[in-house]
């Protein structure tokens, strides 16, 4: 077909309004395309203000909240002081729990007396410290009726107890923001048995974003410092017991400890602190940041100023009361004939487990108590941890972990991080990937840092899941047949320590090796404060290189430093369900040490 000039005119002139309706739709297409984008930009822009707004009204009310209590508590002990003049405050602070319960028993103290003298100091420390969230002014009512349970082991102690326990109308945050204005609708089966015993619950203390740190600071309420240096935390994540008890606040406190989080503030605060066999005491009502990980398991237990104290709350909270309240929990009474026992003990002893090595005051702890026991005429035998290189990231961190943070990280949406531990959410942040790549290039130059980066990623499937339980299980029993060919009844080991200089904890992960293993293994552990940091400690901690000499080494001996004065602690550990016999060891150690200061 033969076109003519004419004919491509008129093509052309037909084309050229089609041509500019497309150009135009491009343009109108464009315009819209951006508008859309910028009113995208502009929604998410305003629900994340909207969302930290929200954030910060509700840390705003927890706060107020807090502020309320601690005032109308400060009032209530000025009208009590006012109109009681004769109360010696200063006495009743002196008093060990044992000789506070035999002197309610008897009368000559009442809870009233006891009860204000420690809310007073408890206003005080707080002060100092940072380590309430809330005075629970119920404490105030239950005055009127706690003579009914006159016959329990705790009758008239003030207790205190850690955020995360439920508490009637209180929130258990856990230190995120999502979790506030959800009150409990009724107490923990812990909180009933102390009331049950005769105990007052009195104040509710902090914790750590999340409950996965060793620290004890969060957004809603602060920071907590030590009671022996405020440029120290007092650990975690059970710090504000730590603190209060150290500070002189309270006598006895319950806690929870995932990985140490009870044994690490009683070392750094200078108490003892108890982690009893997971199960043995009743966990409903005790509130984890997510629920669901089965591979490292959490306890809750006591903590207190001496062993006996540890002892008794053992014994009153393992009551007919707690066995019916919880179906669950194994009925098992304290066994106080296992606890009284003078028999002579075959003791495992553990300086270094290979995996972080200890800090000069930490491992001086150990040698020191050996030498005492072996003078007191037990048997001292050298005992060491099984694949500790291997067992830290394959199942204590990929237990933990095993969603590659996933729920973690869920429950710190829509509020702001604490500055504390923003490395540490950032490590749980980053692509698997990118952890996969990171691990690999670090793998010769700092295998440590590369297995624990690596098993970050968490595990791949389900069937990877259960083989990590079926590892978990076979760790267990190697240990448990490691431990009977050492022919040994308990062991004696060190726990991290001095206490931390603030912002290190959350850099580094491997210093829990010496506590997170009893968790993973479910053995009862626990701490006691036997010694103090010396200058030739500090002298020491100058060479100190650590087991890899890697970034973790050197943190390690930077979060540490300083410490000369700050407690120095041992740790006791026994089998699952010997828990009588792991506070008998530390009951041993505690006595031994101050007929050696004597």
């Amino acid at each position: 077909m033969i076109y003519s000039p004419r004919t491509k005119t008129k093509t052309t002139q037909n084309t050229e309004p089609f041509i500019k309706r497309v150009k135009m739709d491009n343009w109108t297409a464009a315009l819209l395309t951006g508008v859309a984008c910028i009113v995208g930009y502009l929604v998410v822009r305003v629900k994340k203000i909207n969302s930290l707004r929200q954030a910060e009204e509700k840390i705003q009310r927890a706060r107020n909240r807090r502020d309320e209590s601690l005032q109308r508590a400060e009032q209530a002990v000025l009208r009590y002081k006012q109109s009681h003049p004769t109360t010696d405050s200063a006495f009743i602070l002196t008093l060990s729990l044992s000789e506070l319960t035999q002197q309610l028993k008897e009368g000559s103290l009442t809870p009233e007396d006891v009860l204000y003298s420690y809310m007073e100091k408890t206003l005080a420390v707080n002060q100092k410290l940072n380590c309430c969230t809330e005075i629970l002014l119920e404490s105030l009512d239950q005055l009127t009726t706690v003579g009914s349970n006159k016959d329990g082991l705790l009758y008239g102690v003030p207790v205190s107890i850690k955020e995360n326990l439920a508490f009637k109308n209180h929130d258990c945050s856990c230190g995120v923001i999502i979790n506030l204005d959800q009150p409990a609708e009724k107490d923990s089966v812990l909180v009933q048995v102390l009331k049950k015993q005769g105990a007052i619950p009195f104040v509710k203390t902090n914790l750590p974003q999340g409950l996965l740190s060793c620290d004890c600071s969060n957004p809603i309420y602060g920071q907590t410092v030590n009671p022996h240096n405020p440029q120290k935390t007092s650990g975690g994540s059970t710090g504000g017991e730590g603190a209060l008890i150290g500070g002189g606040g309270s006598l006895l406190g319950i806690g929870t400890d995932l990985g140490g989080s009870i044994r690490i503030p009683a070392s750094f605060c200078g108490i003892c602190g108890f982690k009893p066999t997971a199960g043995r005491l009743s966990s409903q009502g005790v509130c984890p940041t997510y629920r669901g990980q089965k591979s490292v398991l959490s306890s809750p237990g006591p903590m207190a100023r001496d062993v006996d104290s540890l002892a008794l709350c053992m014994q009153a909270l393992l009551c007919d009361h707690m066995f019916s309240l919880d179906p669950t929990v194994p009925p098992l009474p304290f066994n106080m004939e296992r606890y009284r026992t003078t028999k002579p003990l075959r003791i495992g002893c553990l300086e270094n487990d290979g995996y972080m090595h200890p800090s000069p005051s930490m491992a001086r702890g150990v040698r020191e108590v050996k030498a005492l026991l072996e003078q007191a005429g037990h048997t001292l035998v050298p005992y060491h941890p099984l694949k500790m290189d291997e067992i830290f990231p394959e199942l204590m961190v990929k237990g933990f972990l095993a969603d590659g943070g996933t729920s973690l990280l869920t429950k710190l949406k829509g509020g702001p991080e604490d500055p504390c531990l923003k490395g540490q959410f950032h490590r749980y942040r980053l692509p698997k990937w990118y952890k996969t790549i990171h691990s690999f290039l670090l793998k010769s130059k700092s295998p440590r840092v590369s297995a624990n980066m690596r098993a970050l990623c968490g595990v791949r499937s389900v069937p990877e899941l259960w083989k990590q339980h079926a590892a978990v299980e076979d760790y267990i029993q190697e240990t448990i047949a490691h431990w009977r060919s050492c022919n040994i009844d308990v062991l004696l080991c060190p726990v991290i320590g001095p206490a931390y200089n603030l912002f290190y904890c959350s850099k580094i992960p491997t210093a829990i090796s010496y506590t997170v293993v009893y968790n993973l293994l479910n053995f009862p552990a626990g701490v006691v404060t036997v010694s103090t940091v010396t200058a030739k400690d500090e002298e020491e901690l100058k060479h100190y290189k650590g087991c890899y000499q890697d970034m973790w080494d050197k943190l390690f001996k930077e979060a540490v430093t300083g410490g000369e004065g700050l407690p120095v602690a041992v740790q006791c550990v026994a089998l699952p369900w010997q828990d009588e016999l792991c506070l008998r060891l530390m009951k041993e150690v505690e006595q031994l040490v101050k007929q050696s200061k004597k």
